[in-house]
């Protein structure tokens, strides 16, 4: 029952994603075909891609950090990716997509990378501290960010690349995400390694994992995840944090057996938030990424919330 109403529900959302929008499919003024084709099915498909790759990204995140208020939006990666976004637009503007792509990930890589290296001086036994070294540390990325965006007069860059939205994903110009089906294939590779990062270096290494190279492939699938979609539609917050928190909650953290759920969880709820945004002020839109941060913040202090009333309890 379950199941067939979580079907109807994906189904009635990719419809309205479909037909809602400023033009008017039904009025007989315009081709819709042509419309879906171009414009409508390419944005449905990258909401779903974009939301299930930083629901992936979470997960992995959160494993490998073994903390469930983390996610790569508190991690400094999407603030790594827009540096060397900037970087290579300042040095090469008319670089193919690829290479900024190529290097924006590089960049997110190594700002993950210096998270991960300070996070293992950021004592664990309380769960809050590590979020919040976290946003001191994208606020610092961010900052630099900003400053070389203002000194190279490229803020509208910073501010598209900050605020994620679907407007203006047409066919052509977001076929880079379906890097993330690849990147979901990769991590059902290695999905078992992936989970005994949660269990720590010490017990991962007893367990025979090679600690380091699993780790290390867990954060080139974060890095590329988010770079790819930084690059086509912008930052994205709190959806790392929200879906793997909710399918951890219902499942466990088996990750080879959620991972299909956790990326549709994330692609449906990114999409949801898409629908809801063109709706609240239409023919005018929201971008994804403000609704989903009404949400995502109220989880996240939620989940801040939750184990001070359990200590309490």
């Amino acid at each position: 029952m379950l199941r067939a109403l979580a079907i109807t529900g994906a189904v009635l959302l990719v419809g309205a994603s479909l037909s809602i929008g400023a033009a008017d499919l039904w009025a007989g003024e315009l081709d819709a075909g042509l419309v879906v084709a171009v414009s409508r099915l390419p944005r449905t498909l990258a909401a779903l891609l974009a939301g299930a790759g930083l629901a992936l990204a979470g997960v992995v995140t959160q494993l490998a950090l073994q903390n469930r208020l983390v996610e790569p939006g508190l991690t400094g990666t999407p603030e790594a990716a827009m540096l060397g976004l900037l970087g290579v637009t300042i040095v090469a503007p008319g670089a193919a997509l690829m290479v900024k792509m190529s290097v924006a990930a590089v960049a997110a890589l190594a700002g993950t990378a210096g998270f991960f290296a300070l996070a293992a001086h950021v004592p664990r036994r309380d769960p809050i501290l590590l979020p919040l070294v976290g946003l001191i540390y994208g606020g610092i990325l961010g900052a630099a960010v900003l400053w070389l965006g203002w000194v190279t007069d490229l803020l509208q860059y910073v501010g598209a690349w900050a605020s994620g939205e679907f407007s203006g994903v047409l066919r052509g110009r977001y076929e880079l995400l379906w890097l993330i089906a690849a990147i979901a294939g990769a991590m059902w590779i290695v999905a078992d390694r992936i989970t005994l990062l949660s269990l720590g270096e010490d017990r991962a290494r007893s367990l025979g994992l090679d600690y380091r190279q699993t780790l290390a492939i867990g954060l080139a699938i974060v890095a590329v995840a988010v770079a790819a979609v930084v690059v086509t539609v912008g930052a994205l917050p709190f959806v790392g944090l929200v879906v793997p928190n909710v399918v951890s909650r219902l499942w466990g953290d088996n990750l080879r057996s959620n991972l299909p759920a956790v990326a549709a969880l994330g692609g449906f709820m990114v999409l949801a938030a898409d629908v809801i945004g063109r709706v609240l002020r239409f023919p005018y839109e929201i971008p994804a990424a403000t609704v989903f941060s009404v949400f995502g913040a109220a989880v996240f202090l939620w989940l801040l919330h939750a184990p001070l009333a359990a200590r309490r309890g």
